[in-house]
């Protein structure tokens, strides 16, 4: 199953914010919009970096609560790690394994086009699974 299947059913709507947004702002909208992770982008609206939940944590820890007052380019990962819509599941779960990441914008002709998420990854499998499962139920069923 490809990027372009789970972006189909799941949308490609993706949040950003700009590199000088606030910390406190980003660590607002994850928690609005229930979301890991949110895509930073600059003024042209290519992809500046990605700030996660994670990252927001990590750096309160360090440095205090104080970063909530700082702006998202000092917290976020830059380089960042993007899909298409040709790659395949066992690419992207590959990818999120080897890098310990949980979320990867997909890139369409040098723009964003979507997120993908290891939530998304994991459920179209189990999906996939269910259904090899169900023909293979069908088929047994047929022969005898």
């Amino acid at each position: 199953m490809a990027v372009s299947h789970i972006l189909s059913v799941k949308g490609r709507n993706v949040f950003t914010v700009r590199p000088s947004d606030s910390v406190e702002a980003v660590a607002k909208l994850l928690g609005e919009k229930r979301i890991g992770a949110i895509v930073v982008t600059d003024e042209k609206g290519h992809i500046a970096g990605i700030v996660s939940e994670r990252d927001v944590v990590r750096h309160i820890a360090q440095d205090g609560a104080g970063v909530l007052k700082k702006d998202a380019a000092s917290i976020m990962t830059r380089n960042v790690h993007t899909c298409q819509d040709g790659d395949s599941e066992q690419e992207l779960m590959a990818m999120m394994t080897a890098r310990r990441i949980r979320h990867l914008p997909v890139v369409k002709a040098g723009k964003l086009d979507g997120m993908i998420s290891i939530g998304d990854v994991v459920k179209f499998r189990i999906e996939a699974i269910e259904r090899e499962a169900e023909e293979m139920k069908a088929y047994i069923a047929g022969a005898a």
